[in-house]
């Protein structure tokens, strides 16, 4: 094995097309990365073909194969061991007996065993036992479900490397803003994914993270970030409708609705009003009531007259409503595309209804069979209209970015001569007929 000194930068190549994965195995090794890893979704996909394809095609890098062993422990490090990898990644969470079968496979075959603490109930308790054991690093591993959500991929860290005098690499959440300080919490390894491997260029994503972890600096960035519910607003208002749409498994489109502003993008929280057929009364007056930053959202039965116009949107302008959405008419388009103002609506026409009354505000409506509650965010572009129930915002809008980051990485791989086909491998992942 390759010898280390200082910070390691450790790239996890959780792709599942083995041709792209060593694509960005050669910028990153170019750009600093000093452990090369075959992640789980690799292996699982490819097999230990992954271990011996970056072993042979990087014979100066570190290989590490997250096998994420719970059970078998002495067959699955002799096998990964034998495919060419240099250290073996394990789940904390086994057996005292399969993690030291793991570590006699280890000392067998001339690999290093690293156990993931991901999910352990106790981390600073089980790192201890590990280290009794003889482990040779430990990993305290934000999982990415857990960071769609918000958490905080250090909160740990501190603690467990203070606890254990054996190597600790931290992974989970890591970007060049924060990468410095899992340095400064004591880790040895930085385990990098996305800030890498969803780069347009992985080399120049490297060499920006190998110089944030020895340099120990902090370099801005607006990407591989994941945010929580202070954050809702921020993430959104940098992904489309379409990445929205794609992490929430194609749902939440409220179908039929349209810009009527070209270019206008709608982010904010739902201010709900249902109203009947016509009827203007209650859409103005949420605009009194409603939030500067709220979206207003208007139940009107798909149907025309038009419940709002020019006048309305220009005392939303005033107050600072972030859109209106409206299941009905709308009218005076040329006035509010003048204006710039998100609006977005089932229909377009110039007869107006009258004020009646009928309905309520601040209650919970439906649109297209989508029940939309006050408080529930919404996100809006030239696609249309996607509604994030309030409870969920913060995993959506951090997956939604997830895609956004992903498709830049596909891009950049397009625009270099490969196709969506070929690089997704399509063919391959086709359900067998």
């Amino acid at each position: 094995m390759p010898e280390d000194k200082g910070a390691i930068l450790q790239v996890a190549l959780d792709f599942i097309e083995l041709d792209r994965a060593m694509r960005v195995a050669a910028e990153a090794a170019a750009g600093g990365a000093d452990w090369l890893e075959a992640g789980t979704p690799l292996i699982k996909s490819v097999g230990l073909e992954s271990v011996r394809s970056l072993r042979k095609a990087f014979p100066n890098h570190t290989i590490v194969a997250d096998m994420k062993t719970m059970d078998a422990g002495r067959v699955e490090v002799e096998y990964a061991a034998k495919a060419g990898a240099h250290v073996v990644y394990i789940l904390a969470a086994a057996s005292d007996s399969t993690v030291a079968e793991c570590i006699a496979a280890g000392r067998e075959y001339g690999v290093r065993i690293i156990a993931d603490l991901m999910e352990v109930a106790d981390p600073v308790a089980r790192a201890k036992r590990l280290q009794e054991l003889a482990v040779d690093g430990l990993s305290l591993h934000t999982a990415i479900d857990r960071q769609m959500r918000g958490a905080d991929p250090f909160a740990l860290l501190r603690e467990v490397c203070q606890a254990v005098e054996i190597s600790v690499s931290a992974a989970g959440g890591i970007n060049s803003e924060n990468a410095a300080d899992a340095v400064e919490a004591g880790a040895r390894v930085i385990i990098v994914g996305g800030a890498i491997t969803k780069s347009a260029d992985a080399r120049a994503a490297a060499a920006e993270m190998k110089r944030a972890i020895t340099e120990k600096v902090r370099i801005p960035t607006k990407l591989y970030r994941r945010g929580a519910e202070e954050q809702i607003r921020e993430i959104l208002q940098q992904i489309s409708t379409a990445n929205l749409s794609d992490a929430m498994h194609r749902g939440g489109v409220l179908e039929g609705i349209r810009p009527v502003v070209p270019g206008a993008r709608l982010v904010g929280p739902a201010f709900c009003v249902r109203t009947a057929p016509g009827d203007w009364a209650k859409p103005v007056e949420a605009i009194d009531l409603a939030n500067p930053g709220d979206v207003i959202v208007i139940e009107a039965g798909g149907v025309g007259p038009a419940v709002w116009g020019e006048l309305a949107t220009n005392s939303c302008k005033v107050k600072g409503i972030a859109g209106v959405v409206i299941d009905g008419a709308i009218r005076d388009s040329l006035e509010i595309r003048a204006l710039g103002f998100p609006a977005f609506a089932r229909l377009v026409m110039p007869n107006a209804g009258e004020p009646r009354g009928l309905g309520e505000v601040g209650l919970p409506i439906k649109i297209t069979g989508v029940t939309i509650r006050p408080g529930d965010w919404l996100l809006g572009d030239d696609d249309g209209v996607v509604h994030i129930p309030r409870e969920q915002a913060v995993e959506w809008a951090n997956r939604g970015m997830d895609v956004l980051e992903r498709e830049n990485r596909l891009r950049a791989e397009i625009q270099a001569g490969g196709s969506l086909a070929s690089l997704s491998e399509l063919l391959k992942w086709e359900k067998p007929r």
